[in-house]
């Protein structure tokens, strides 16, 4: 499962021409699933992604958490993370988990999610339009493999 958080005061989603998913502040996460990715990882990262301090304190420093200041979280799945460039000039996608079992686990990440923050999505395997407000510029990956 690899992961892409970015910070975000607002960030919105749109497929074809309607915005389907919108937050005003929190992390905008971009989410892609491979083979052997399961609800234990799936846990993991939203542990993670949930207690990452990259929120500014009183004293702007990176020391608070989505919790901490109550933001909202933008899903967004994107089985692109898992391009393989090593060959030729057209990535290969073979690494990406198929679309029937992606999709299971793209929904219970997001389950999870919402049972700590508000979360709102794209559509799954649609053409989407992402505007996203990165702010800092603070971006992060993250990845586990079983």
């Amino acid at each position: 499962m690899r992961v892409i958080i970015q910070r975000s005061k607002n960030s919105s989603v749109s497929v074809d021409g309607k915005i389907v998913g919108k937050i005003n502040f929190g992390l905008v996460i971009l989410v892609g699933f491979t083979y052997n990715d399961n609800e234990e990882i799936i846990k993991k990262i939203v542990k993670k992604i949930i207690n990452l301090r990259i929120f500014d304190d009183e004293n702007n420093v990176m020391n608070k958490s989505l919790l901490d200041v109550k933001g909202s979280i933008l899903s967004i799945s994107q089985f692109t993370l898992y391009a393989n460039t090593k060959k030729g000039n057209r990535p290969s996608y073979i690494n990406a988990l198929n679309s029937k079992e992606a999709i299971l686990l793209y929904q219970k990440f997001n389950e999870e999610l919402k049972k700590y923050v508000p979360v709102e999505t794209g559509i799954f395997g649609a053409e989407m339009l992402v505007s996203i407000n990165n702010d800092g510029p603070i971006t992060i990956a993250i990845e586990e493999n079983n």
